[in-house]
C-alpha cells in the first residue's frame, strides 16, 4: 500500500512540473491546469457460495466459499499546454475468502482454508480536445498461490459518424506455486537446466538452483513455481445511431500458455488411481459481443449483451444479459437484470471416476463442464445534485444479484459503490 501511494505522489509531482514549467509564457493562450484529486471510489462486495464439485477432491467435494472484497480508486485530473486532459486512476483492491475445498489439499484436512488477494493498478490515459485517447496501465496480482504483473496499451479514437472505435493490447505473467494434494508431492526432483532455476519457500525464502543438473528433495517447504503467461487484444466499435439507439460490437483473441491447471486439482479414474489434473500448455479464446441500448422516453433504458465464445479446448458457449434501469426521480434510478449463460463440455473434462488412462489431458473442474446458468438481481442509484446527505459522498450504487448453475452450485453476492467527489 506504501509502494502505491509513493508511485502515485511521484507521478502526482513529475505531472505537475511539466504542467507548469511553460505556464507562465503561454498563459494568454491557455492555462494549464495541475493535477487534481477528482473522483474517489470506494467498492465493497459480499459473496457466498455453495456447491458440492469442488475440484480440489476430483469434482465430488464442498464448494462452500465467502468472500469479502474492498476496492478504493482515486481519480486524479489535469490539462497540459496542448490542452490534452490527463487522467491517472490508481485503485487498490483487497480481498480475503475461506474456501471449504482448499482445506482438503491435504487429505487430513488441515490445510490453509482462507486466503488473501491484493491487487494494485495504475492507469495513465491523455486525452485530446477531439475526444481521441491513448494510454497505458499496469497491474499486479498476489496471492498465496500465485502472483500476476500486467500491462496494457489501449486507445480511442472518435469517428465522424458518431462513432467510437477502441483497442486495448493487455499482457499478464503470472507465476503459479506447484501446490500438490499431500498423497502426489513429490518426493524427489531431478532438475537439468543450463540457467538457474527457483523455488520459493512456504516461507517466502527464494532458493537458486545452478544450471547444469541439480539434484533437489522436495519437501513440505519447497514448493516450485510455473509460468502462465495470457495476451489479449480486444477491439470494439460504439456507433450513435439515432437520439434513442446506441449499439456496439466487441472482439476478443486470447491466447494463454504455460501452466494452465491447478495443481491440487484431483483427478480419480475407473480403476481407482489418482492423480492431479493435466491440460495442454496452450489455449485460444475467442469472444464476440454485441450490445443494444434504447432509450424508451426520458426514463426507462433497456440495455442488452449478446456474447458467443468459442475456445480450442472444445467448450463454445453464448450469453444473454438485458437490464432495464428505471428513473423514478431525476436523482433515484431502479434496475432489475437477468443474465442466461450456456456452454458445452470440455474434451479434457470428466465427472469423477470416468476417466481411463487412454485420456492424455483430463479434469475433473465443473467449470469446464456442460453447463447452464441464471443470474438475476436489482440494483439502486442515488445521486442528488448536492450530494447525499450534502456530503461530498456524491453517489450510491447498491446492488444484489442471485447466481444458480446446473450443476448444482449456487451464490449471492452484494455489493456497494460510493462515489465522492
Amino acid at each position: 500500500m506504501k509502494k502505491l501511494s509513493l508511485t502515485v505522489i511521484g507521478l502526482y509531482v513529475l505531472l505537475l512540473h511539466a504542467f507548469s514549467q511553460n505556464a507562465a509564457q503561454d498563459t494568454v493562450i491557455y492555462k494549464s491546469k495541475p493535477l487534481a484529486l477528482e473522483e474517489i471510489s470506494l467498492v465493497s462486495s459480499y459473496y457466498s457460495q455453495d456447491g458440492n464439485h469442488s475440484a480440489v477432491t476430483g469434482g465430488i467435494g464442498d464448494e462452500h466459499v465467502v468472500d469479502l472484497s474492498n476496492g478504493l480508486d482515486l481519480k486524479f485530473v489535469g490539462w497540459d499546454q496542448s490542452h490534452n486532459k490527463h487522467t491517472i486512476t490508481t485503485s487498490m483492491g483487497f480481498d480475503h475468502h475461506t474456501s471449504a475445498s482448499s482445506a482438503y489439499v491435504s487429505q487430513t484436512g488441515a490445510s490453509k482454508t482462507a486466503g488473501t488477494r491484493v491487487y494494485p493498478s495504475l492507469d495513465w490515459t491523455i486525452e485530446n480536445e477531439k475526444g481521441n485517447s491513448f494510454g497505458f496501465g499496469g497491474y499486479y496480482s498476489t496471492e498465496y498461490n500465485y502472483q500476476s504483473v500486467g500491462l496494457d496499451f489501449h486507445f480511442t479514437k472518435k469517428l465522424s459518424t458518431n462513432g467510437e472505435l477502441s483497442a486495448k493490447f493487455s499482457g499478464f505473467f503470472d507465476k503459479v506455486k506447484m501446490i500438490y494434494p499431500s498423497e502426489l508431492i513429490p518426493k524427489s526432483t531431478v532438475i537439468v537446466s543450463t540457467s538457474p532455476t527457483y523455488y520459493t519457500t512456504a516461507s517466502g525464502r527464494r532458493v537458486s538452483l545452478s544450471g547444469g543438473g541439480s539434484s533437489y528433495n522436495t519437501h513440505e517447504d519447497a514448493i516450485p513455481n510455473s509460468p502462465r503467461n495470457t495476451f489479449t487484444g480486444s477491439l470494439s466499435f460504439a456507433q450513435i445511431i439515432n437520439t434513442r439507439l446506441q449499439a456496439s460490437v466487441m472482439l476478443d483473441v486470447v491466447s494463454q500458455s504455460g501452466y494452465l491447471g491447478l495443481p491440487f486439482h484431483r483427478v480419480y479414474f475407473q480403476n481407482g488411481a489418482v492423480n492431479v489434473e493435466n491440460l495442454p500448455s496452450t489455449r485460444l479464446k475467442i469472444p464476440i459481443g454485441a450490445r443494444l441500448n434504447y432509450f424508451i422516453g426520458d426514463n426507462v433504458v433497456v440495455r442488452s449483451y449478446f456474447r458467443y465464445y468459442q475456445d480450442d479446448w472444445g467448450i463454445s458457449s453464448q450469453t444473454a444479459e438485458l437490464e432495464i434501469p428505471i428513473k423514478i426521480s431525476p436523482f433515484f434510478s431502479v434496475s432489475g437484470f437477468y443474465r442466461y449463460y450456456t456452454q458445452t463440455a470440455s474434451t479434457y473434462f470428466g465427472a469423477y471416476k470416468t476417466h481411463t488412462g487412454a485420456d492424455t489431458y483430463y479434469s475433473s473442474n465443473y467449470s469446464l463442464s456442460k453447463l447452464t446458468s441464471n443470474f438475476m438481481g436489482a440494483g439502486v442509484h442515488i445521486a442528488p445534485p448536492k450530494g447525499i446527505f450534502d456530503s461530498h459522498l456524491n453517489a450510491l450504487d447498491i446492488r444484489y444479484g442471485h447466481y444458480t448453475q446446473s450443476t448444482d452450485l449456487s451464490s449471492n453476492v452484494l455489493s456497494f459503490d460510493f462515489t465522492f467527489k
